[in-house]
């Protein structure tokens, strides 16, 4: 059970994350308890597994880079292999392992569409996982999700 606190932490987290040389001294002073209190229970909730990542997401198409999602079938005997050589790439931001036919999803972010193709020929390469599909977005729409605790 999370503790007002907690709550009132993790929605400042969440909607109005602090831009600043010292953001939890910023958080701190919302909250009006310290920076040192304020970092410690967030690396708390960090460590309970309540926040799972702690960072920027960037729009990668107004920076100029390609994004895609790709869906890869991949046998049993070469998901070890496969999920290292897939996380081994910078542009990797998410990999997640799923029930069915393609068992292997992730987004991967490239320069451009043609060198994220070139990168997804060279994982089937050295996995020997043949398919693995490029998913591009057609249209883009943006879900925020905030989640008032």
């Amino acid at each position: 059970m999370l503790t007002k606190l907690e709550k009132d932490l993790l929605n400042i987290i969440q909607t109005e994350f602090p831009v600043t040389s010292r953001p939890f001294k910023t958080i701190g002073e919302k909250l009006s308890i310290s920076e040192e209190k304020a970092l410690k229970l967030t690396q708390s909730l960090i460590a309970s597994g309540i926040i799972r990542r702690l960072g920027a997401t960037f729009d990668s198409r107004k920076l100029g880079y390609a994004s895609t999602l790709c869906a890869a079938k991949v046998p049993e005997d070469k998901l070890e292999k496969f999920i290292q050589t897939v996380n081994g790439y910078t542009g990797v931001t998410h990999n997640y392992l799923r029930p069915g036919y393609y068992n292997v999803w992730f987004t991967f972010i490239g320069k451009d569409m043609n060198f994220i193709e070139e990168k997804l020929k060279e994982i089937s390469e050295i996995t020997g996982v043949n398919e693995i599909v490029n998913l591009p977005a057609k249209k883009l729409f943006k879900v925020r999700v905030n989640l008032n605790v």
